[in-house]
């Protein structure tokens, strides 16, 4: 479909609260989909958020086989989850380097629940209901963060672990939207 701007941290787009997807299986839903997967991919993001994108909805997709920001990050399955709800599964916590496509350039130490479920719809409207952990969890919950006008660095709590890309992990190649 097209591949359209990702908006970068300081857009107040990207701190609203999203709204609920309503209808479902509609030809713009999912060429508002196709569209996401197109800007991910170009963008090389292991997810993305409808709200990125300037679409102010309940809507995150995720997924890769591999990924070349993320080169040790096990394959996470390709996903299209609306109107989400992540329930932590234990009280641990794993800190993890994170990077975002509306964060470009930048990784910092994000804490993330380290066992979760996850809910939700699919674009017919039928439930989704999962458990992840590992980097799979990481990536459920950084996107659903979009969807409460979180990004990643208001999550940190040491900003000491917060820089460049092209400092911290120089063997990765920056990709235009790192």
């Amino acid at each position: 479909m097209a591949v359209r701007e990702i908006l970068k941290m300081g857009d107040a787009r990207l701190l609203r609260m999203a709204e609920p997807v309503r209808v479902f299986d509609t030809p713009e839903l999912h060429a508002l989909i196709a569209d996401m997967f197109d800007t991910m991919e170009a963008a090389n993001g292991a997810g993305l958020a409808a709200p990125q994108i300037g679409e102010n909805l309940q809507l995150v997709i995720f997924g890769f086989a591999n990924n070349t920001r993320y080169p040790d990050a096990p394959p996470v399955p390709r996903t299209v989850l609306i109107n989400p709800v992540i329930e932590a599964l234990g009280d641990e916590e794993e800190e993890g380097w994170e990077g975002c496509l509306s964060v470009p350039g930048l990784r910092g130490v994000v804490p993330r629940y380290a066992h979760i479920r996850y809910r939700g719809l699919d674009p017919l409207g039928q439930a989704i209901e999962r458990e992840a952990d590992g980097f799979h969890a990481r990536v459920v919950q950084h996107e659903v963060d979009h969807l409460i006008g979180r990004l990643y660095p208001t999550s940190m709590r040491d900003l000491t672990k917060l820089g460049y890309t092209s400092v911290l992990f120089p063997e990765l190649d920056a990709e235009p939207g790192e």
